[in-house]
């Protein structure tokens, strides 16, 4: 595909087989005309293009898999959109394409985090075969597993690994009791704590989610929980920091579900599910978002050791050799 010397970004996303209604928008300043493209992978062709005001909205109705692939060579290319867009899971993302502090990026159509696959559709599991993963490590406790069984494309389904981790899902927060100290800000404090617990305490189920990402030569791998959140939110960030990104990409990556993973309808399932109908929104709600400080305690106790090498070598069991072979599969190369 020839370059595209004066596009500054690139909007990408999956869309279910089938003949589906789907849609597009955007913002950008300038005025630069736009394109739109669509794509059987891995062959591309425009719709439109036009000059148009910002804002615009396209609409229409086509069979396709994805629009997907679309890497130009042109500089300053960027991936604006990193959520596949599934009916059964709200918050389904690759979080590679990160830049590292050598110059390189984090690979994409490698690294994908998701919540839950208990409810996946048809059309959710056609287009997860398209990524033909090969691991989904799963953090959710065993109960969580056994009640909600993930849903996997048929056919050669990706191998599932039980990484249980209790803090971050629903029922540690109900026997906390933080709910019933009732209040925002028991709750929020709450939240900041389970972080802290991600860092310090188990350090044996991400240090077996490292391993299984070096297992096979370019294993496509998928970390998730139940809401892809704190247990996911942490994994993924260990996983960028391991590979070099900023700790300020991370954090951005991070609070990515704030805009895929909506509270206000989760709030309502949530109550049903727990019994939770005389308990304020305002009580509830911490546990359904992300903020900076719930990461930001973490990183505070990832500081304790030094540096994060040292971290990864001491918690997580990872040495010199291992993060060395993680950054060659994961990374573009140099140049």
């Amino acid at each position: 595909m020839s370059p595209w010397p004066r596009c500054t970004a690139i909007c990408w996303a999956r869309i279910p087989l089938g003949r589906k209604p789907w849609s597009v928008s955007w913002r950008w300043s300038g005025r630069s005309c736009w394109r739109s493209c669509a794509s059987m992978a891995p062959r591309v062709r425009d719709i439109r293009r036009r000059r148009r005001p910002p804002g615009l909205m396209r609409r229409g109705s086509m069979p396709m898999s994805a629009v997907s692939g679309l890497t130009p060579s042109a500089a300053g290319l960027t991936w604006e959109e990193r959520r596949l867009v599934l009916q059964g899971t709200p918050n389904f993302r690759d979080f590679g394409g990160y830049a590292t502090g050598d110059g390189r990026r984090v690979r994409r159509g490698l690294l994908f985090r998701s919540g839950q696959l208990a409810h996946l559709t048809e059309d959710d599991l056609a287009a997860l075969g398209h990524l033909r993963l090969d691991v989904v490590c799963d953090f959710r406790r065993e109960d969580e597993q056994r009640l909600a069984p993930n849903r996997l494309p048929a056919g050669s389904p990706p191998r599932t690994v039980s990484l249980p981790i209790t803090p971050g899902s629903n029922d540690a927060v109900f026997a906390s009791g933080a709910l019933d100290l009732g209040g925002r800000e028991a709750m929020f404090d709450f939240m900041v704590a389970i972080n802290r617990d991600f860092a310090e305490n188990q350090g044996a189920a991400f240090g077996a989610m490292f391993r299984e990402l070096l297992e096979q030569p370019e294993s496509r791998s998928l970390v998730h929980c139940a809401a892809g959140k704190d247990r996911t939110g942490f994994a993924a960030a260990i996983i960028l920091l391991a590979l070099g990104v900023s700790r300020e990409d991370v954090m951005q990556d991070y609070l990515l579900t704030g805009r895929y993973f909506l509270p206000a309808e989760e709030i309502d399932r949530l109550r049903r599910k727990y019994g939770l109908e005389g308990v304020a929104d305002e009580a509830i709600l911490p546990m359904l978002e992300v903020h900076p400080e719930y990461l930001s305690r973490a990183f505070q106790s990832i500081d304790d050791y030094g540096d994060f090498d040292s971290y990864l070598s001491e918690v997580m069991g990872l040495g010199g050799a291992e993060r060395e072979a993680l950054r060659r599969r994961y990374l573009e190369a140099p140049g």
